[in-house]
């Protein structure tokens, strides 16, 4: 490799360790919309969302996203709850983990090891990754079907303190 090879090779590395770098810690869900190819943008988890993602040092994510106006179940304990209001409460809610990794500057990996959507086990999460401010901006690559549309998602995170 030539010198500028490896100047420009060393400078994507840093620039992915500064993405890495800024996202390690807790965040919460601000805002989810997904936008269709002719430009309808829907709110899947409604106007006010409630989620949390956590990237560790060690290299693991964990994201948690809801409704923000899920009814209680009738029942106090889950293992009571009527298969009705678990489907229901399913669909209002997503949940991954796994170990992340930054593949460039502007992209992240979610290696998804445990879901509530088991067809995710296995199957890496590709997401843009972007920062303004104190807020992140995660979406997906390419427009996607996504609730009866080719849609591009995009989630707003805020830093928690």
């Amino acid at each position: 490799m030539t010198a500028t090879g490896q100047a420009v090779a060393s400078s994507e590395g840093e620039a992915r360790e500064e993405v890495r770098r800024k996202l390690l810690g807790a965040w919460r869900l601000v805002s989810y919309t997904a936008t269709s190819t002719d430009g309808e943008v829907i709110h899947p988890l409604g106007l006010t969302p409630n989620g949390l993602i956590v990237y560790t040092p060690d290299g693991y994510m964990s994201a948690q996203l809801a409704r923000g106006d899920r009814p209680p179940m009738r029942s106090a304990r889950l293992e009571d709850a009527a298969t009705d209001e678990l489907a229901q409460a399913a669909v209002d809610y997503l949940s991954y983990g796994g170990p992340f990794e930054v593949t460039d500057p502007t992209t992240i990996e979610h290696h998804v090891t445990t879901s509530l959507f088991p067809n995710w086990i296995g199957q890496p999460q590709v997401r843009k990754v972007s920062f303004a401010g104190s807020l992140l901006k995660l979406s997906v690559t390419t427009p996607t079907r996504l609730w009866g549309a080719q849609r591009t998602a995009e989630l707003t995170w805020s830093r928690l303190a």
